[in-house]
Parts: C-alpha cells; sequence; structure tokens
C-alpha cells in the first residue's frame, strides 16, 4: 500500500502517519518528490481497513495498494526515477555512465593502465573483478583481498570510483570497505541470503538479471534489497540464455524500456556478457543508450587475448576509445550527457 500526502502537506503531518503505521505493526518508506510525499507501507498481512484510517489523518490526500508483486520497485510506489548519486556521479539522470575495466584484475599495472585509458576516453566508473564465479573450478578464480587493494590504488591514482563483484554474504563487509558500488551477478539474482544483506549496507548496489530470469523475477529480486533497508538499486540488463547460439547470450534490449516503465530504478546494459564478442560490443552499447539505458558496463583489457578471462568479448584501449567516440552521437541524439571525450582512434584487434 502507499499513502499519498498532499501537495504542501507538513513534515508534522508526515510523521504523523508514520507514527501510526508503526504503532500498527508496520515499516515506512518514503519517498519524496518535487510536489509531494509518498509513503510506502511495509509489512504482511495489511489491513482491509488500514487505507480508509488513514484517509482520514491530516494531510493524506489518498491511499492506493499496489497490485503488483513488487512494491518498493514498482513506479506505483515512485513515480519519479530514482537516481543513484555516487560523489558527483549520478546514475539515472540526463548523463549516461560508463563503467568500464577488466573482467577480472589481474595485477597492479593492468588495472591502473585500464583505469587510466578509460577515463581518458570518457568512463565514469573503474569496473573489475577481485572474486570471480567461474563455471569451471580449474578457470582464475580472482585475487581475493589484493585485488580489492589494486583497485582501490587505481580509485586513488584516477579518481574514478569502482564497482566489483560480491559472491558471498562473509564478503560483503570486506568488498564494502573497498568499493563504491557493490554487484550482485546473474548467478547470484535469487540468492536471497545475499540480497538481503546488500539491503544492509549503505552503498548502491548493481543487481544483474538472472540468466534465464523473467522481467518480473529480476524486479522481485530487487525488491528483496529494497525491503531490507537499501534504496540505492541499479538494474543491470546482461543478456539472457535462448536457444540462439550465435552469441553467448541474446541481450534483451526490450527489457530496457519494458523495465524503465514498470519500475523507478536505473537500468544499464552490459553488451560484453550480453554478446561474448568484441565487435558486437559497440554496436549493441549504442543501440541501449538508443533505447533508453541509463549507462553501460563494459569489459576492457590492454590485451585481450592474454586476459585470464573473458578475453573474446573485452575490448582493446584503442577500440574502447573508438567506441565511446561513437556513442557520443548516440547520446547527443537521444538528449543524455556522454561528458567529455579524447580523441580517439578505432583499429583492429
Amino acid at each position: 500500500m502507499i499513502v499519498v500526502m498532499r501537495n504542501g502537506a507538513t513534515l508534522e503531518q508526515i510523521e504523523h502517519v508514520i507514527e501510526r503505521l508503526r504503532e500498527s505493526g508496520y515499516r515506512e518508506q518514503v519517498s519524496t518528490g518535487e510536489e509531494r510525499t509518498v509513503i510506502g507501507v511495509i509489512g504482511s498481512g495489511i489491513a482491509p481497513d488500514l487505507g480508509e484510517k488513514l484517509e482520514m489523518l491530516p494531510g493524506v490526500e489518498s491511499t492506493h495498494r499496489i497490485s503488483k508483486p513488487y512494491k518498493l520497485a514498482s513506479r506505483d510506489f515512485k513515480p519519479v526515477n530514482t537516481v543513484v548519486q555516487i560523489g558527483d556521479l549520478a546514475i539515472g539522470s540526463d548523463e549516461f555512465v560508463v563503467m568500464a575495466g577488466p573482467c577480472s584484475v589481474e595485477s597492479r599495472e593492468q588495472v591502473l593502465q585500464t583505469a587510466r585509458a578509460a577515463k581518458a576516453a570518457g568512463a565514469r566508473v573503474l569496473r573489475g573483478g577481485a572474486y570471480k564465479p567461474r563455471t569451471s573450478p580449474y578457470s582464475f578464480q580472482g585475487l581475493g583481498e589484493e585485488g580489492l587493494q589494486y583497485l582501490a590504488d587505481a580509485r586513488e591514482k584516477t579518481g574514478l570510483p569502482i564497482i566489483t563483484e560480491v559472491l558471498d554474504t562473509a564478503d560483503v563487509a570486506l568488498v564494502a570497505q573497498y568499493t563504491d558500488i557493490l554487484q550482485l551477478g546473474t548467478r547470484n539474482m535469487q540468492n536471497f541470503a545475499l540480497l538481503r544483506a546488500m539491503g544492509q549496507v549503505n552503498k548502491p548496489v548493481m543487481l544483474k538479471r538472472g540468466m534465464s530470469a523473467t522481467i518480473e523475477e529480476w524486479l522481485m529480486a530487487a525488491e528483496y534489497i529494497l525491503h531490507a533497508g537499501n534504496s540505492q538499486v541499479i538494474l543491470c540488463e546482461r543478456g539472457i540464455r535462448t536457444f540462439e547460439t550465435a552469441a553467448r547470450n541474446t541481450l534483451d534490449l526490450s527489457a530496457i524500456p519494458i523495465v524503465k516503465r514498470l519500475s523507478h530504478l536505473p537500468v544499464v546494459a552490459d553488451p560484453s556478457h550480453g554478446t561474448g564478442k568484441w565487435y558486437l560490443v559497440p554496436p549493441m552499447a549504442m543501440a541501449a543508450a538508443a533505447v533508453g539505458a541509463d549507462g553501460l558496463l563494459i569489459e576492457v583489457h590492454p590485451d585481450p587475448d592474454a586476459a585470464l578471462s573473458d578475453g573474446p568479448q573485452s575490448l582493446n584501449l584503442d577500440n574502447f576509445a573508438a567506441m565511446m567516440s561513437d556513442l557520443r552521437r548516440v547520446t547527443d541524439a537521444v538528449g543524455r550527457s556522454l561528458g567529455q571525450l579524447a580523441s580517439a582512434s578505432g583499429g583492429g584487434r
């Protein structure tokens, strides 16, 4: 249920509604817009007459039951877009945010070289995996805390905030000490213990869509994080598994405008995992920007052929710079700001 306050409702009236909710055994989540405040009622077994009682309180305009299973992630709860703020970076605003870096952190030099090149090309966030979920137990599993330290060092030297993945509830506190955005990967989209743990962290969380998840299941996973108390959620479309084998996954671009219609949460696209082929990344990145994505997650490596993971889908430094230059024409056309770009030239693999 949501409680819509009248335009101009006082802070005292809002607090009175919250007090009444708590007395009745419910929790609240407050969304303040430019014109009015909406209070989400959180709890199970909402009494049939609760709305009628709340509408009698001063400052309350109306109450509405949300029919969708995802309550807090729904636009019914929050009609205006959520903007996730990280320093001067605003994800979900008119700014189009590109997050770029290697799939796996391999060395201090590799991370720093990539970070400097990515920033010069216009990236705003450095990505890199310190802990890697791999299909094979014999594949490179990441450097762990050592990798987190390399990312933090690159942030200090370049000023780029960092995003990295969390695999286990036992690692949440440690990763949160180092990173600016915590990533929850496709294999953990329905790891409910980890979702709840993410909800208790006071940092933004990027939630990737499960490789076989419906849009509703994806939004329900986000609901776990929101329900646990963290409103700073970013959704990431990273491709789903279909019968098609020409690409690693099928990047579901239609999911972006669908989710933007259903939910207030920002949505970014990952064309690297979405296609699995480096030459498909630039066209799909531009397509994602055209259909309304708020940003991109791109794998970039100084030498993709020597990468310890996901080399075939990683752009080299020159190709990333060329992609960013082309991308700017698309973001300009759709009214988004990509920021200042360095001059770039394309090239071979």
